[in-house]
Protein backbone atom coordinates (compact mmCIF):
# COMPACT_ATOMS: atom_id res chain seq x y z
CA UNK A 1 0.00 0.00 0.00
CA UNK A 2 2.86 2.61 0.39
CA UNK A 3 4.74 1.47 -2.27
CA UNK A 4 1.42 2.51 -4.33
CA UNK A 5 0.90 5.47 -2.77
CA UNK A 6 4.97 6.88 -3.90
CA UNK A 7 3.92 5.33 -7.72
CA UNK A 8 0.80 7.46 -7.12
CA UNK A 9 2.82 10.43 -5.93
CA UNK A 10 5.85 10.32 -8.11
CA UNK A 11 3.93 9.33 -11.52
CA UNK A 12 4.78 12.03 -14.31
CA UNK A 13 1.58 13.89 -15.38
CA UNK A 14 1.48 17.90 -15.95
CA UNK A 15 0.02 18.87 -12.46
CA UNK A 16 3.62 17.13 -10.79
CA UNK A 17 5.45 19.54 -13.25
CA UNK A 18 4.11 22.49 -12.48
CA UNK A 19 4.31 22.07 -8.63
CA UNK A 20 7.40 21.59 -9.18
CA UNK A 21 8.87 23.99 -11.19
CA UNK A 22 6.48 26.61 -8.97
CA UNK A 23 8.03 25.14 -5.72
CA UNK A 24 11.40 26.04 -7.84
CA UNK A 25 10.95 29.51 -9.25
CA UNK A 26 9.28 30.69 -5.59
CA UNK A 27 12.95 29.22 -3.65
CA UNK A 28 14.95 30.98 -6.37
CA UNK A 29 13.17 34.20 -6.41
CA UNK A 30 13.09 34.75 -2.55
CA UNK A 31 14.80 37.71 -1.19
CA UNK A 32 14.14 36.61 2.79
CA UNK A 33 16.87 33.80 2.56
CA UNK A 34 15.88 29.68 1.52
CA UNK A 35 12.41 29.56 1.83
CA UNK A 36 10.75 25.82 3.15
CA UNK A 37 10.00 23.33 0.56
CA UNK A 38 6.36 21.38 0.43
CA UNK A 39 6.75 18.32 2.40
CA UNK A 40 5.69 16.37 -0.35
CA UNK A 41 8.82 17.44 -2.36
CA UNK A 42 10.75 16.36 0.77
CA UNK A 43 9.14 13.00 1.14
CA UNK A 44 9.65 12.61 -2.32
CA UNK A 45 13.65 13.59 -1.88
CA UNK A 46 14.04 11.21 1.08
CA UNK A 47 12.89 8.08 -0.97
CA UNK A 48 14.92 9.04 -3.88
CA UNK A 49 18.23 9.01 -2.32
CA UNK A 50 16.26 5.82 -0.41
CA UNK A 51 15.93 4.07 -3.57
CA UNK A 52 19.21 5.24 -5.02
CA UNK A 53 21.84 4.08 -1.75
CA UNK A 54 20.06 0.87 -1.29
CA UNK A 55 21.33 -0.27 -5.52
CA UNK A 56 24.82 0.15 -4.06
CA UNK A 57 24.67 -0.27 -0.39
CA UNK A 58 27.31 -2.70 0.99
CA UNK A 59 28.45 -2.96 4.54
CA UNK A 60 31.71 -3.75 3.74
CA UNK A 61 32.52 -0.58 2.08
CA UNK A 62 34.84 1.79 3.30
CA UNK A 63 37.63 4.51 2.73
CA UNK A 64 39.82 2.46 1.37
CA UNK A 65 37.20 0.78 -0.82
CA UNK A 66 36.61 3.96 -2.20
CA UNK A 67 40.10 5.03 -2.58
CA UNK A 68 41.39 1.89 -4.60
CA UNK A 69 38.38 2.32 -6.86
CA UNK A 70 39.21 6.30 -7.70
CA UNK A 71 42.87 5.72 -8.31
CA UNK A 72 41.94 2.08 -10.36
CA UNK A 73 43.26 3.90 -13.09
CA UNK A 74 46.44 5.16 -11.91
CA UNK A 75 47.39 1.79 -10.67
CA UNK A 76 46.46 0.26 -13.42
CA UNK A 77 48.75 2.68 -15.72
CA UNK A 78 51.56 2.24 -13.06
CA UNK A 79 51.40 -1.96 -13.28
CA UNK A 80 51.52 -2.23 -16.74
CA UNK A 81 53.84 0.28 -17.13
CA UNK A 82 56.30 -1.76 -14.25
CA UNK A 83 55.51 -5.31 -16.40
CA UNK A 84 57.25 -4.13 -19.61
CA UNK A 85 59.66 -2.05 -18.19
CA UNK A 86 60.91 -4.98 -15.35
CA UNK A 87 63.80 -6.13 -17.92
CA UNK A 88 64.97 -2.40 -18.22
CA UNK A 89 65.54 -2.18 -15.21
CA UNK A 90 67.26 -5.45 -14.79
CA UNK A 91 69.40 -4.31 -17.01
CA UNK A 92 70.28 -1.18 -15.70
CA UNK A 93 71.55 -3.22 -12.33
CA UNK A 94 73.76 -5.54 -14.39
CA UNK A 95 75.33 -2.47 -16.25
CA UNK A 96 75.50 -0.29 -13.25
CA UNK A 97 77.06 -3.31 -11.27
CA UNK A 98 79.41 -4.34 -13.94
CA UNK A 99 81.03 -0.36 -13.87
CA UNK A 100 81.34 -0.50 -10.49
CA UNK A 101 83.50 -3.79 -10.92
CA UNK A 102 85.31 -2.71 -13.98
CA UNK A 103 86.60 0.64 -12.07
CA UNK A 104 87.31 -1.05 -9.35
CA UNK A 105 89.79 -3.52 -11.05
CA UNK A 106 91.04 -0.76 -13.24
CA UNK A 107 91.95 1.94 -10.43
CA UNK A 108 91.01 0.72 -6.77
CA UNK A 109 93.04 -2.59 -6.69
CA UNK A 110 96.16 -1.19 -8.36
CA UNK A 111 96.15 1.28 -5.62
CA UNK A 112 95.79 -1.72 -3.11
CA UNK A 113 98.36 -3.42 -4.83
CA UNK A 114 100.92 -0.55 -4.31
CA UNK A 115 100.32 0.82 -1.40
CA UNK A 116 99.03 -2.06 1.13
CA UNK A 117 101.07 -4.35 3.16
CA UNK A 118 100.79 -8.17 1.95
CA UNK A 119 98.74 -9.29 4.95
CA UNK A 120 95.67 -5.99 4.10
CA UNK A 121 96.07 -6.89 0.38
CA UNK A 122 95.24 -10.80 0.82
CA UNK A 123 92.12 -9.32 2.91
CA UNK A 124 90.93 -7.43 0.07
CA UNK A 125 91.40 -9.55 -2.65
CA UNK A 126 89.54 -12.39 -0.70
CA UNK A 127 86.91 -9.91 0.84
CA UNK A 128 85.75 -8.50 -2.46
CA UNK A 129 85.66 -11.27 -4.50
CA UNK A 130 83.65 -13.08 -2.12
CA UNK A 131 81.34 -10.07 -1.80
CA UNK A 132 80.94 -9.90 -5.72
CA UNK A 133 80.05 -13.93 -5.68
CA UNK A 134 76.89 -13.29 -3.35
CA UNK A 135 76.13 -10.37 -4.82
CA UNK A 136 75.93 -11.82 -8.14
CA UNK A 137 74.88 -15.17 -6.60
CA UNK A 138 71.38 -13.88 -4.48
CA UNK A 139 70.40 -11.21 -7.52
CA UNK A 140 70.20 -14.24 -10.08
CA UNK A 141 68.99 -16.53 -7.50
CA UNK A 142 66.42 -13.61 -6.64
CA UNK A 143 64.80 -12.71 -10.45
CA UNK A 144 64.71 -16.43 -11.71
CA UNK A 145 63.36 -18.28 -8.60
CA UNK A 146 59.59 -18.53 -8.93
CA UNK A 147 57.90 -17.15 -5.58
CA UNK A 148 55.05 -19.66 -5.26
CA UNK A 149 51.73 -19.44 -6.16
CA UNK A 150 48.65 -21.59 -4.87
CA UNK A 151 47.84 -24.59 -7.10
CA UNK A 152 45.05 -24.33 -9.54
CA UNK A 153 44.19 -27.50 -9.35
CA UNK A 154 41.89 -29.19 -6.56
CA UNK A 155 43.40 -30.67 -3.70
CA UNK A 156 43.08 -30.65 0.05
CA UNK A 157 45.04 -27.88 0.95
CA UNK A 158 43.31 -25.62 3.59
CA UNK A 159 42.63 -21.88 2.69
CA UNK A 160 41.31 -18.95 4.38
CA UNK A 161 39.80 -16.57 1.94
CA UNK A 162 39.16 -16.47 -2.06
CA UNK A 163 40.97 -14.36 -4.43
CA UNK A 164 38.29 -11.50 -5.44
CA UNK A 165 41.08 -11.17 -9.03
CA UNK A 166 41.91 -14.73 -9.59
CA UNK A 167 38.66 -16.32 -8.24
CA UNK A 168 40.71 -18.83 -6.92
CA UNK A 169 41.11 -20.11 -3.22
CA UNK A 170 43.78 -17.88 -1.52
CA UNK A 171 46.02 -19.89 1.33
CA UNK A 172 47.16 -18.28 4.75
CA UNK A 173 49.96 -14.91 3.86
CA UNK A 174 49.37 -15.57 0.17
CA UNK A 175 47.94 -12.11 -2.13
CA UNK A 176 47.54 -11.21 -5.71
CA UNK A 177 49.92 -9.35 -7.52
CA UNK A 178 48.78 -6.93 -10.19
CA UNK A 179 51.65 -6.72 -12.21
CA UNK A 180 52.08 -10.74 -12.37
CA UNK A 181 48.63 -10.85 -12.36
CA UNK A 182 48.49 -13.86 -9.98
CA UNK A 183 48.28 -14.79 -6.27
CA UNK A 184 51.80 -14.72 -4.45
CA UNK A 185 52.43 -17.05 -1.80
CA UNK A 186 53.58 -15.10 1.40
CA UNK A 187 53.81 -11.98 -0.99
CA UNK A 188 56.32 -9.16 0.54
CA UNK A 189 55.94 -6.85 -2.73
CA UNK A 190 56.62 -6.94 -6.36
CA UNK A 191 60.29 -5.92 -7.09
CA UNK A 192 61.10 -4.08 -10.21
CA UNK A 193 64.93 -4.62 -9.96
CA UNK A 194 63.98 -8.15 -10.16
CA UNK A 195 61.73 -8.39 -12.55
CA UNK A 196 59.70 -10.68 -10.20
CA UNK A 197 57.82 -10.97 -7.28
CA UNK A 198 59.04 -11.21 -3.85
CA UNK A 199 57.41 -14.25 -2.33
CA UNK A 200 58.13 -17.14 -0.43
CA UNK A 201 60.91 -19.16 -2.48
CA UNK A 202 63.15 -15.91 -3.00
CA UNK A 203 62.48 -13.99 0.15
CA UNK A 204 66.03 -14.81 1.22
CA UNK A 205 67.36 -14.29 -2.07
CA UNK A 206 66.22 -10.47 -2.04
CA UNK A 207 67.06 -9.82 1.47
CA UNK A 208 70.67 -11.36 0.95
CA UNK A 209 71.40 -9.38 -2.14
CA UNK A 210 70.33 -6.25 -0.74
CA UNK A 211 72.42 -7.29 2.70
CA UNK A 212 75.28 -7.82 0.28
CA UNK A 213 75.04 -4.90 -2.13
CA UNK A 214 74.80 -2.86 0.99
CA UNK A 215 77.91 -3.98 2.04
CA UNK A 216 79.77 -3.89 -1.30
CA UNK A 217 79.07 -0.58 -1.72
CA UNK A 218 79.71 0.34 1.44
CA UNK A 219 83.25 -1.60 0.60
CA UNK A 220 84.02 0.55 -1.94
CA UNK A 221 83.13 4.01 -0.93
CA UNK A 222 85.34 3.29 1.85
CA UNK A 223 88.31 1.80 0.23
CA UNK A 224 87.91 4.57 -2.56
CA UNK A 225 87.64 7.64 -0.40
CA UNK A 226 91.21 8.61 -0.72
CA UNK A 227 90.77 8.42 -4.82
CA UNK A 228 87.92 10.10 -4.25
CA UNK A 229 89.36 13.04 -2.85
CA UNK A 230 92.54 13.05 -4.92
CA UNK A 231 90.52 12.83 -7.78
CA UNK A 232 87.96 15.78 -6.91
CA UNK A 233 90.94 18.18 -5.73
CA UNK A 234 92.73 17.13 -9.14
CA UNK A 235 90.09 18.10 -11.76
CA UNK A 236 89.43 21.25 -9.46
CA UNK A 237 92.93 22.28 -9.93
CA UNK A 238 93.06 21.39 -13.50
CA UNK A 239 90.61 23.46 -13.96
CA UNK A 240 91.46 27.02 -12.15
CA UNK A 241 95.30 27.09 -12.32
CA UNK A 242 97.32 27.38 -14.91
CA UNK A 243 98.93 23.92 -16.12
CA UNK A 244 101.91 26.40 -17.69
CA UNK A 245 103.21 27.54 -14.04
CA UNK A 246 106.09 26.08 -12.80
CA UNK A 247 105.93 23.73 -9.44
CA UNK A 248 102.40 22.40 -10.26
CA UNK A 249 102.78 19.36 -7.70
CA UNK A 250 101.19 16.37 -8.91
CA UNK A 251 99.33 14.32 -6.34
CA UNK A 252 99.12 10.48 -5.25
CA UNK A 253 96.36 9.72 -7.77
CA UNK A 254 98.79 11.14 -10.51
CA UNK A 255 101.47 9.12 -9.52
CA UNK A 256 98.80 5.80 -10.06
CA UNK A 257 97.57 6.89 -13.10
CA UNK A 258 101.05 7.61 -14.79
CA UNK A 259 100.78 11.31 -14.82
CA UNK A 260 104.50 11.85 -14.06
CA UNK A 261 107.30 9.96 -15.38
CA UNK A 262 109.38 7.55 -13.39
CA UNK A 263 112.79 8.67 -11.72
CA UNK A 264 111.39 12.41 -11.60
CA UNK A 265 110.73 14.68 -9.17
CA UNK A 266 107.19 15.71 -8.30
CA UNK A 267 107.89 19.71 -9.12
CA UNK A 268 108.18 19.91 -12.79
CA UNK A 269 108.84 22.76 -14.90
CA UNK A 270 106.67 22.61 -17.14
CA UNK A 271 104.26 20.72 -15.73
CA UNK A 272 103.21 17.43 -16.81
CA UNK A 273 100.04 17.37 -19.38
CA UNK A 274 96.40 16.55 -18.12
CA UNK A 275 95.33 14.17 -21.12
CA UNK A 276 91.99 13.07 -21.39
CA UNK A 277 92.81 9.87 -20.26
CA UNK A 278 93.64 11.23 -16.97
CA UNK A 279 90.28 13.04 -17.26
CA UNK A 280 88.12 10.00 -18.16
CA UNK A 281 89.97 8.29 -14.93
CA UNK A 282 89.09 10.92 -12.95
CA UNK A 283 85.77 11.12 -13.16
CA UNK A 284 85.26 7.47 -12.91
CA UNK A 285 86.42 7.23 -9.89
CA UNK A 286 83.97 10.51 -8.69
CA UNK A 287 81.20 8.29 -10.82
CA UNK A 288 82.19 4.77 -8.35
CA UNK A 289 82.10 6.80 -5.42
CA UNK A 290 79.35 8.48 -5.48
CA UNK A 291 77.27 5.41 -6.79
CA UNK A 292 78.57 3.23 -4.69
CA UNK A 293 77.92 5.74 -1.51
CA UNK A 294 74.06 6.83 -3.01
CA UNK A 295 73.00 3.59 -3.32
CA UNK A 296 74.97 1.91 0.02
CA UNK A 297 73.19 4.00 2.18
CA UNK A 298 69.33 3.76 0.34
CA UNK A 299 69.80 0.63 -0.30
CA UNK A 300 71.35 0.27 3.70
CA UNK A 301 67.90 1.67 4.51
CA UNK A 302 65.53 -0.56 2.69
CA UNK A 303 67.95 -3.27 4.33
CA UNK A 304 67.17 -2.49 7.78
CA UNK A 305 63.51 -2.21 6.90
CA UNK A 306 63.09 -5.63 5.79
CA UNK A 307 65.48 -6.71 8.83
CA UNK A 308 63.07 -5.43 11.36
CA UNK A 309 60.11 -7.02 9.23
CA UNK A 310 61.77 -10.36 9.24
CA UNK A 311 62.57 -9.80 13.18
CA UNK A 312 58.36 -9.25 13.89
CA UNK A 313 57.74 -12.41 11.59
CA UNK A 314 55.60 -10.59 9.03
CA UNK A 315 56.10 -8.95 5.04
CA UNK A 316 55.99 -5.32 4.01
CA UNK A 317 52.29 -6.40 3.14
CA UNK A 318 51.26 -8.27 6.49
CA UNK A 319 52.59 -5.08 8.27
CA UNK A 320 49.84 -2.57 7.42
CA UNK A 321 47.17 -5.74 8.08
CA UNK A 322 48.76 -6.13 11.34
CA UNK A 323 48.91 -2.41 12.27
CA UNK A 324 45.06 -2.12 10.97
CA UNK A 325 44.58 -5.30 13.14
CA UNK A 326 46.15 -3.48 16.60
CA UNK A 327 44.55 -0.50 16.03
CA UNK A 328 41.06 -2.37 15.53
CA UNK A 329 41.98 -4.45 18.68
CA UNK A 330 42.57 -1.50 20.64
CA UNK A 331 39.37 -0.02 20.22
CA UNK A 332 38.08 -3.09 22.10
CA UNK A 333 40.66 -3.34 24.79
CA UNK A 334 42.24 -5.89 23.50
CA UNK A 335 46.10 -6.74 21.99
CA UNK A 336 46.50 -8.21 18.91
CA UNK A 337 49.64 -10.58 18.59
CA UNK A 338 50.58 -11.58 15.30
CA UNK A 339 50.47 -15.69 14.83
CA UNK A 340 52.94 -15.99 12.79
CA UNK A 341 55.74 -13.83 14.83
CA UNK A 342 58.05 -17.31 16.85
CA UNK A 343 60.55 -14.97 18.60
CA UNK A 344 63.59 -12.98 16.94
CA UNK A 345 65.72 -15.43 16.71
CA UNK A 346 63.30 -18.28 15.68
CA UNK A 347 62.15 -15.88 13.47
CA UNK A 348 65.62 -15.50 11.25
CA UNK A 349 66.29 -19.29 11.57
CA UNK A 350 62.84 -20.09 9.88
CA UNK A 351 63.96 -16.97 7.17
CA UNK A 352 67.67 -18.33 6.19
CA UNK A 353 66.54 -22.15 6.64
CA UNK A 354 69.04 -22.83 9.68
CA UNK A 355 68.62 -25.80 11.25
CA UNK A 356 72.09 -26.54 13.01
CA UNK A 357 74.91 -24.12 13.95
CA UNK A 358 76.66 -24.74 10.81
CA UNK A 359 74.23 -23.67 8.69
CA UNK A 360 74.86 -19.71 9.38
CA UNK A 361 78.07 -20.69 7.28
CA UNK A 362 76.97 -22.76 4.95
CA UNK A 363 73.34 -21.15 4.23
CA UNK A 364 74.29 -17.47 4.78
CA UNK A 365 77.51 -16.55 4.80
CA UNK A 366 78.09 -19.16 1.62
CA UNK A 367 75.80 -19.46 -1.80
CA UNK A 368 73.18 -22.02 -0.81
CA UNK A 369 70.24 -22.96 -2.86
CA UNK A 370 68.16 -24.71 -0.35
CA UNK A 371 64.47 -24.25 -0.59
CA UNK A 372 62.81 -21.97 2.58
CA UNK A 373 60.69 -23.36 5.53
CA UNK A 374 57.64 -25.14 4.30
CA UNK A 375 55.59 -25.00 1.80
CA UNK A 376 53.96 -21.70 1.99
CA UNK A 377 50.50 -23.29 1.82
CA UNK A 378 50.24 -24.16 5.52
CA UNK A 379 51.82 -22.22 8.62
CA UNK A 380 52.29 -23.35 12.09
CA UNK A 381 50.29 -20.70 14.13
CA UNK A 382 52.11 -19.47 17.29
CA UNK A 383 51.04 -21.21 20.50
CA UNK A 384 48.89 -18.58 22.58
CA UNK A 385 46.73 -19.79 25.59
CA UNK A 386 44.54 -16.69 24.52
CA UNK A 387 44.08 -15.21 21.22
CA UNK A 388 43.10 -11.80 21.94
CA UNK A 389 45.17 -10.72 25.88
CA UNK A 390 42.96 -8.12 27.75
CA UNK A 391 44.90 -4.93 28.23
Amino acid sequence: MVCAYYRCRMRWCPSYVLHLLRSVRLRSCTKRGRTKLPPWIKEMWSYMRLLVQSLYFNSLTDSDVVFDSIFEPVFWIVDYVTRWFGLVFVYLVVILTSSIVVIAYLVLLPLILNTYSPPWIAWHICYGHWNLVMIAFHYYKAAKTSPGWPPTEKNETPFVSVCKKCIMPKPARAHHCGICNRCILKMDHHCPWLNNCVGHFNHRYFFSFCLFMTLGCVYCSISGRNLFLDAYNALERFKHLDLEKPGVQVTGIGLLIGLLPPGQSTYQTPAPPYTFKDKMIHKSIIYMWVLTSTVGVALGALTIWHAVLISRGETSIERHINSKETKRMAKWGKVYKNPFNYGKLNNWKIFFGVEKKSHWVTRVLLPSGHTPHGDGLTWDVFPVKKDLIPV
